[in-house]
């Protein structure tokens, strides 16, 4: 056993989000282990770029209301303690509702072949973040 020493909460990289979004890393996994995990911590309104995993990334919402886009124009609203699982390689983003601050943890996995684990895209619109909203599973 080990205690992992914990790095410092830093802002996200703004060529990869709108708005102001700030995370933890909880792990990062070191070989054998390929396991990430980060609490990240949405400003109202703030969301990802339009993004995908090569492994599927599940998100755990801990407070506030996520949306989760779908390049279809879905967007679903997950409330704290659900879990959404988002399939290898489908584009989608998420972020916070415009009226309130969101956290989740982000987990997903590293290729462990040296590939990239996650493939970034463009901005998502205001048309897109502002889709009609569903909360059908």
């Amino acid at each position: 056993m080990e205690f992992i020493k914990q790095q410092p909460s830093s802002k996200a990289p703004a060529n990869w989000f709108t708005g102001d979004v700030w995370w933890d890393v909880i792990v990062a996994g070191q070989e054998p282990s390929r396991m990430r995990a980060n609490l990240v911590r949405f400003s109202p309104g703030a969301r990802t770029n339009w993004h995908s995993h090569a492994l599927g990334q599940t998100l755990h919402v801990v407070s506030g209301i996520a949306l989760i886009g779908t390049r279809d124009g879905t967007v679903f609203e997950a409330h704290p303690g659900e879990t959404v699982a988002c399939p290898p390689d489908e584009e989608h983003w998420h972020g916070a509702a415009p009226d309130r601050f969101m956290e989740h943890i982000a987990l997903w996995e590293s290729t462990g072949d040296g590939t990239s684990e996650t493939t970034w895209a463009e901005p998502v619109t205001d048309q897109h973040y502002n889709g009609r909203r569903t909360r059908d599973q």
